[in-house]
């Protein structure tokens, strides 16, 4: 079972550049409990990334760069499929 609605989609972020930012996603019910991953513009965020942590449904980035500005969408994922988010866009100013 993986529902539709996420119990809280991410938001819009802006944040200065090389100040941290937090998108915090909490991903449907489901059963088995789905896993979270990130996608940025559409390609899934690889966690080798240093700068970047996935911890609990949040995208954590430590000190972001004008690059890292975009949409980010939160994905759930778990044996019967995967779910988007809507999407969020994080502004680097």
């Amino acid at each position: 079972v993986l529902r539709d609605d996420f119990r809280q989609p991410p938001g819009d972020v802006v944040v200065a550049a090389g100040e941290p930012a937090v998108l915090e996603c909490v991903p449907p019910r489901g059963h088995p409990e789905p896993s979270v991953s990130w996608k940025k513009n559409g390609a899934r965020l690889s966690d080798k990334d240093e700068r970047l942590t996935i911890r609990g449904g949040k995208l954590m980035l430590a000190s972001t760069r004008k690059s890292d500005a975009g949409v980010y969408v939160c994905v759930a994922t778990n044996v019967v499929g995967e779910r988007d988010s809507e999407p969020a866009e994080l502004v680097v100013f």
